[in-house]
């Protein structure tokens, strides 16, 4: 019978929980769709307040199940050991999805853009608010739009 030990424990814990890599880099080029220039009609800033759940919440269960096995091998012999090791493993997994579950509070802030577009279009645009650049009725703004967004910046 294969008896798990501290060693295997520690190695299968820490490939699982090694950092993943983005699928792009920053400094990626994106195409862009086409840009028209247009002047804004009205701004108006918006805080919005969004839940965020914690996702990992199956790995930490995992994880205090893991730790309570560990914990729990530690005592008795035998099929006592086993017993241990297997409660441990149970409690150690109920502490775990009882806090280190969770969720926080987010607030975005974010800009709401009313355009004329040069081609006679109207589009109402929100975009995050970007403190270095703050756009105001009358400014004359270039919007890019992009595969799946659109972007609005002052017009140079």
């Amino acid at each position: 019978m294969w008896k798990p030990t501290l060693a295997s424990f520690m190695f299968i814990f820490a490939f699982i929980l090694s950092p993943a890599s983005a699928g792009y880099d920053r400094n990626q080029a994106v195409p862009v769709e086409k840009v028209l220039y247009g002047d804004i009609t009205s701004v108006r800033n918006i805080t919005e307040t969004q839940l965020i759940e914690d996702r990992n919440r199956g790995w930490k269960t995992f994880g205090g199940a893991l730790a309570g096995g560990v914990i729990g091998n530690q005592f008795g012999g035998g099929s006592g050991r086993d017993v241990a090791t297997i409660l441990g493993a149970l409690i150690g997994g109920s502490i775990g999805n009882r806090y280190g579950s969770g969720t926080s509070v987010q607030s975005l802030k974010l800009v709401e853009l009313m355009i004329n577009q040069e081609d006679g279009t109207q589009v109402m645009v929100i975009q995050d608010y970007d403190a270095g650049m703050v756009l105001n009725a009358g400014d004359r703004v270039r919007v890019v739009y992009l595969q799946g967004g659109v972007r609005v910046d002052i017009a140079m």
